[in-house]
């Protein structure tokens, strides 16, 4: 074992650490990382403006601007979804419309096509828009979800498929999910934003076929307050890219990865993330960031900020390969940090601060391997206990800076 403990001055340089090469995992079958889907759609000469405003007054300036394939629009409670000069829905149904919508563009189509909707709905827990390959959506109005169901349903599904993009969501009510994706490859997710009474966020994962990888996902930016369980949750994914997820007051974790692998994260923020529950604001379970039956580093997150909520960052269940370059913690309902049965974790690669809340622990059950390879440096600790039990393998605590944090670990 080797450990060691020591207090330096807070940092005041940032740490610049080599990128390692994309790991690839050996399960489940070949998997691999392409390049994340970065290219602009591919639409027809059609132009929508943008609408500024509605019930939630959240709507992005630039959301309906561009080329478009087909356009959805409300006059009353009349929707209309058109295709260049054909008329393919006229009802009362938001969802309707927006599936004739996307019914709409060319079928065995190889590049995407776009459509945009522009007005605020309703859409009834149990039901689910489906997006074909090659689909690009523009929400520019609210759907509000009523009712409650149960299964996969969701206002935007997708399964099976690859290539799609839903550059604008702004999502309120009770949906089962708000997005649902599994077994896709090449997803971006553009401006999203949940305001819920229930559900999940965002769902993206492989479980419909568990011998293949969903591949490269982007997610831009998430919002999601007042869910029932996670903000955001990935399952079985290979290559993922988010740029910031927000919680506010999520019934789980702000994000959860599980079984995923070579993902960069910039931001977490979250507060009142999994109140009263062993959930974090950042979790990793269920053998994440796992590269065939090692670890090498391959989840990198820039920022975790915890307020309040159940823990802070939670590494369970034989994950790891992670670093986490800065976390601000502050008064979590449970564990501010915990590290059980995890392998090759860095804590506060460059900074960090965990005032008050649970203890940081490192911990372990007997049905996994014990930690190995865990560091926990560049904090400054205040009104909180540092412990381990078991002792892991190769652990080590540096330049902590202690206030009123008594520490109970391996010498």
């Amino acid at each position: 074992m080797s450990r060691s403990i020591r207090t330096a001055f807070a940092l005041t340089a940032l740490f610049t650490a080599a990128v390692a090469p994309t790991a690839q995992a050996a399960a489940p079958a070949e998997p691999r990382t392409a390049d994340l889907v970065t290219a602009a759609s591919t639409v027809q000469p059609n132009r929508a403006q943008a609408i500024k405003g509605d019930q939630t007054g959240k709507i992005a300036a630039d959301c309906g601007t561009g080329t478009y394939n087909a356009l959805v629009t409300v006059s009353g409670s009349t929707w209309t979804a058109r295709n260049g000069s054909s008329t393919r829905y006229t009802g009362s149904s938001m969802l309707a419309a927006m599936q004739a919508a996307v019914n709409s563009l060319t079928a065995g189509r190889t590049s995407k096509q776009r459509v945009v909707v522009q007005g605020s709905g309703t859409f009834s827990a149990g039901s689910r828009l489906s997006l074909a390959s090659y689909t690009v959506l523009d929400v520019c109005g609210t759907i509000n979800v009523t009712g409650s169901g149960s299964g996969d349903y969701a206002p935007i599904y997708a399964r099976g498929v690859r290539d799609v993009e839903v550059q604008h969501l702004n999502l309120t009510g009770t949906p089962i999910y708000g997005i649902f994706m599994r077994n896709v490859t090449n997803v971006i997710l553009g401006q999203i934003d949940m305001r819920l009474s229930n559900g999940l966020g965002v769902r993206i994962d492989n479980r419909g076929d568990t011998s293949q990888w969903t591949r490269n996902v982007r997610i831009d930016h998430v919002y999601v307050s007042g869910s029932g369980s996670h903000a955001v949750e990935t399952y079985g994914v290979d290559g993922l890219s988010i740029g910031t997820v927000i919680a506010r007051n999520t019934g789980h974790s702000g994000l959860l990865l599980n079984q995923t692998i070579n993902a960069t994260i910039g931001t977490v923020d979250a507060d009142g993330a999994g109140t009263g529950t062993g959930y974090a604001a950042f979790r990793m379970a269920n053998r994440n960031g796992r590269v065939g039956s090692s670890y090498p580093t391959n989840i990198r997150v820039g920022t975790v900020i915890a307020r309040g909520g159940g823990r802070g960052v939670f590494c369970v269940s034989e994950s790891g390969g992670a670093v986490i370059d800065r976390v601000t913690i502050s008064n979590t309902g449970n564990n501010s940090i915990l590290i059980e049965n995890c392998y090759n974790v860095n804590i506060a690669a460059v900074s960090g601060s965990v005032t008050g809340g649970g203890e940081i622990r490192l911990a372990a059950r007997t049905e996994f391997a014990n930690n190995r390879d865990i560091l926990i440096q560049n904090l400054t600790v205040t009104n909180t206990r540092i412990t381990e039990n078991p002792c892991g393998t190769n652990t080590t605590f540096r330049n902590l800076i202690r206030n009123n944090a008594p520490l109970n670990i391996c010498s």
